[in-house]
Parts: structure tokens; C-alpha cells; sequence
């Protein structure tokens, strides 16, 4: 019993890196643009594909083919905030959702027109013989999951503690027109928040491409869990949004294995509800999300 536990235990943990990536890009761009950017799922998608499509295609090494997809996924997300987001400027939060969601649906229809419905798979980073943990086994490929999701998080909590644009981010999502006052580009900083939103959900989707295989709609369940993940962790809260990520990684693992795999999405979105109904700020958020 313990060993099938484990097993679930790190499964979960790396289906939750996944979603810890995704709410990680929902509150950066929350926090910078009071914006829920319902296409943070498109760009996992826009990832793997990409990478699959320059890697298969266009004959590039499976390295630069990942950057030439990461790349092509910032360009897509400083876009939709230059040329959908930025205008809508003011307007109720009702209608930018719908413009991120309308940006979901479009971007699934470019993908749908450039690759079809087939589903792709992408080759493993280093090899698939499989890492016993006592009687679990865990992939190479779930390493990669990890190390590269605990990475990104670290370099992420650097970015906005450390460094100038990180902090001048997080002055524009005080108080846009005091950091305009003191200088700040402010819609340079909301290109780069988007940016490295896409970048985040782009990398995530070529982590976790060659163990889930992808399509042109593979974003739009990773996109609902990330933003579960955010919701359950705090939505203002970046670190909460990847404590978030995992513990529902870990809950559907858990709930697939112990209960059954029909039940595994139900539960997930079960506890989430509860935690609306119970605290709407969050496990991790604050108790009031009024802006200051």
C-alpha cells in the first residue's frame, strides 16, 4: 500500500509542477493587469506544438526547436496584450474575459488550421528506462517535470525580488499611475508580464509534452486546472498559485488512485468549490483582495 502511494505521490507531483507553471502565469498576469487571461492554457499548447512542429518539420535539433517555440510563444502573448488587452484598457472585468477567451478560441483555430486534429507526441530529453523508488517507478522525464518547474519558480521569485523590471512590475500592479509618475514605462512592463506569462505556460507545455502527448486543444484543460491551481492557492499570490499547482496535482493523483479515475477531475473541482465557498481569497491569499 505505502509503495502504490508513492507512486501517486509522485505522479501528482509532477502533474501538479504542470499546473503550479500555468496559475504561476495567471497571477503574474493578474497582478500586473488585474487581467484573468483565459488563453494562459493556449500557450502550453502553442509550446509543444511549435516545438514539435519546428523539431518534426523543419528537421531542428529538439533544443532549438524548444527556443524557437518559447520564443514564438512570447512573441503570441506580447501580442495579445498589445493588440487586445491594452485597448480594452478601463473596461469591466466581464469584457476582458471574454477578449482572453475569444483570444483562447482563436488561437485553438490557428493551431487547428496548421496541424490538424492529430494528436503528437515528442521524444523523451533523456531516454525512457524507467527510475525505481522502491516498488514505484518514476520516469526521466518526470525529473525534468520537476527540476525544471522548481527552476522556473525560483528564477520567477529572483525576477520580481531582484531585479529592476520585476520590481517596477510590481509598482505598476500597486498603483499604475503612481509608477507612470516615478518614470516607469508601464506598458513596456505590461508586454514583459505577458511575455513571461507565455514563456512560463510554453515551457510547461514542452516539459510535459513527451509524457502526456498534445494536440491543438490540449491547452484547454491545462489552462482550467492552472487557473483551479490559482484560485485554490491565492489568485494575488504567485508562490500560493504554485502551492496551489501541486496540491491539486497531488489531490487527483491521490483521488484517481485511491477512488477511481472517472472521479479524478470531479474531486479536483469539488475541493476547489469548497475553498470558494469557504475562503474565496484562497488557501494562501489574503483575507481581503481590495486593491491598495
Amino acid at each position: 500500500m505505502f509503495d502504490q502511494i508513492l507512486q501517486f505521490v509522485l505522479t501528482g507531483i509532477t502533474v501538479g509542477a504542470t499546473y503550479a507553471l500555468v496559475a504561476l502565469g495567471f497571477a503574474i498576469i493578474f497582478n500586473a493587469s488585474d487581467v484573468v487571461n483565459f488563453s494562459q492554457g493556449e500557450f502550453v499548447m502553442i509550446g509543444a506544438m511549435s516545438t514539435i512542429a519546428f523539431s518534426a518539420g523543419e528537421g531542428l535539433p529538439l533544443w532549438l526547436a524548444a527556443v524557437g517555440a518559447v520564443l514564438l510563444a512570447i512573441c503570441v502573448g506580447m501580442m495579445l496584450q498589445r493588440f487586445a488587452i491594452a485597448p480594452a484598457r478601463g473596461a469591466s472585468v466581464v469584457t476582458t474575459i471574454i477578449i482572453t477567451i475569444g483570444a483562447s478560441i482563436f488561437l485553438r483555430g490557428v493551431a487547428l488550421l496548421l496541424w490538424g486534429k492529430d494528436i503528437f507526441g515528442m521524444p523523451h530529453f533523456s531516454g525512457e528506462q524507467p527510475i525505481q523508488i522502491g516498488e514505484a517507478t518514476l520516469l526521466p522525464q518526470n525529473l525534468w517535470v520537476m527540476g525544471g518547474a522548481a527552476v522556473l519558480v525560483l528564477g520567477v521569485h529572483y525576477f520580481f525580488n531582484y531585479t529592476t523590471n520585476g520590481k517596477a512590475i510590481l509598482a505598476c500592479s500597486c498603483n499604475r499611475t503612481a509608477a507612470h509618475l516615478v518614470g516607469i514605462n508601464v506598458s513596456m512592463m505590461m508586454l514583459i508580464a505577458y511575455g513571461l506569462s507565455a514563456l512560463l505556460g510554453s515551457l510547461a507545455g514542452i516539459l510535459v509534452a513527451p509524457i502526456t502527448f498534445t494536440s491543438y486543444d490540449a491547452g484547454v484543460m491545462l489552462g482550467l486546472k492552472g487557473f483551479s491551481a490559482a484560485i485554490l492557492g491565492g489568485m494575488g499570490n504567485p508562490m500560493g498559485a504554485v502551492a496551489g499547482g501541486l496540491l491539486l496535482g497531488l489531490i487527483e493523483s491521490l483521488a484517481a488512485g485511491l477512488i477511481s479515475s472517472g472521479y479524478k477531475d470531479a474531486i479536483g473541482f469539488i475541493i476547489l468549490l469548497l475553498v470558494l465557498f469557504l475562503r474565496p481569497s484562497g488557501i494562501f491569499g489574503k483575507a481581503s483582495t481590495e486593491r491598495v
